[in-house]
């Protein structure tokens, strides 16, 4: 085995055994606390975003960590055969934070596992196979997400055996109400309320009321895929809160356990009374680590008033960067910063100033994903690093 020590030798042998799914970042991470992360040279890195948007407040919290170990030391994991007090817990507190009327969950391992089960369970329901989804969408990468995923990229090599979806553009409902005029086995529609991997893409409020009239007016099941806006990164525990609709089903991920794979669907009572045993399964959905990781998180989050204080973080960082950009779009700690030129050159200089940063479908745009408990002066060194990062480089003399 080779010297792990360095980050050349921790890069050669990773990009020798695993597939090469990802363009990396060049570092090696190998400690976090807060909203800071370390590589193995032991250079300290502020991180915005978060590992793909899943750290809600922030690197290894005490209360997970402690959860996590009580947790491990009492019972690593059986299936849902039988009954866990941790996972009770979780359902119930999931239940008391989700909108009204969506008082039910079903536990899985990641996003997109919780949008194929809530695809199913729409079918199921309404006993068609139709779905709209979204031009520039992304619900995930295993086949029947990447069905509705409005990605062409993503989606041509498997064209042949995915099930129909029809795509229409994101913030036009009179293009919905063309197709559901047009076509009467449509069983959902499956949105992201912000469309974060295109770039922060919003829509206006009116626009998800339009989709709540629609559907029920046609008997279509409405999906929000939370997975990045949810668990209170948009300042409410579920963004349908701000825009005055309740959807049908809710997927949830990302943030629900502070890095601890899992994947929750919030499942309205029309549907949940249908569902019967055998209908859905999952074994290692639910299990005990995952479930005490999403408790902590979620005590952690209501106790210390957290989803009040994304929209303060974001306030700070329009107010400071606004006249360097394009445009600051998002909600809460989901954040995306238009620049006037390509974002790439941007995110590279970021990280050589220690600041972690993403980027989008859209070139001009750089994501910010940071905890819900960033502290203000870390809102400042991004400002300080980000307005340096925009500065033409010096000629040298």
């Amino acid at each position: 085995m080779p010297n792990l020590g360095t980050t050349r030798s921790i890069i050669e042998l990773e990009d020798k055994y695993q597939i090469p799914t990802y363009s990396k970042m060049p570092i090696a991470l190998v400690r976090g606390e807060g909203a800071y992360v370390w590589d193995v040279d032991g250079k300290q890195y502020l991180d915005f975003y978060g590992g793909h948007c899943v750290l809600p407040i922030g690197h290894c919290p005490p209360r997970v960590v402690e959860a996590l170990k009580e947790q491990t030391e009492t019972l690593m994991f059986y299936s849902n055969i039988v009954y866990s007090p941790v996972r009770a817990r979780a359902a119930a507190l999931l239940a008391e934070l989700a909108p009204s009327g969506l008082g039910h969950v079903f536990f899985c391992n990641s996003g997109t596992e919780a949008n194929e089960t809530a695809l199913k369970l729409a079918r199921k329901f309404t006993g068609k196979p139709g779905v709209i989804a979204m031009h520039d969408s992304f619900h995930g990468r295993t086949l029947g997400s990447l069905a509705v995923t409005g990605k062409d990229k993503l989606r041509a090599p498997y064209a042949n055996v995915l099930p129909e979806t029809v795509f229409v553009p994101f913030g036009n409902s009179e293009a919905v109400e063309q197709v559901l005029l047009q076509r009467s086995d449509i069983a959902a529609i499956i949105l992201e309320p912000i469309q974060s991997m295109a770039g922060i893409t919003e829509a206006p409020a009116s626009y998800f009321q339009d989709l709540r009239g629609l559907c029920d007016r046609h008997g279509v099941m409405l999906i929000f895929d939370e997975v990045q806006t949810g668990v209170g990164r948009t300042g409410t525990f579920s963004i349908s809160e701000q825009l005055g609709v309740t959807p049908d089903l809710i997927t949830l991920a990302k943030s629900l356990a502070s890095g601890v794979p899992v994947g929750a669907v919030l499942v309205s009572d029309p549907i949940a009374s249908t569902i019967e045993s055998g209908d859905q399964g999952t074994t290692f959905g639910g299990g005990m680590l995952a479930m005490a990781a999403v408790v902590a998180t979620l005590e952690t989050i209501v106790e210390e008033g957290l989803m009040s204080r994304a929209p303060q973080i974001f306030d700070r960082i329009k107010t400071a960067v606004g006249q360097n950009v394009k445009a600051v779009r998002g909600k809460g700690c989901l954040i995306g910063l238009e620049l006037f030129s390509p974002a790439k050159d941007v995110t590279a200089r970021l990280l050589k100033e220690g600041i972690l940063t993403g980027g989008a479908a859209n070139p001009q745009v750089i994501r910010l994903m940071p905890p819900l408990n960033l502290p203000f002066d870390a809102v400042d060194e991004f400002v300080t690093a980000f307005e340096k990062a925009l500065a033409p480089e010096e000629e040298s003399v």
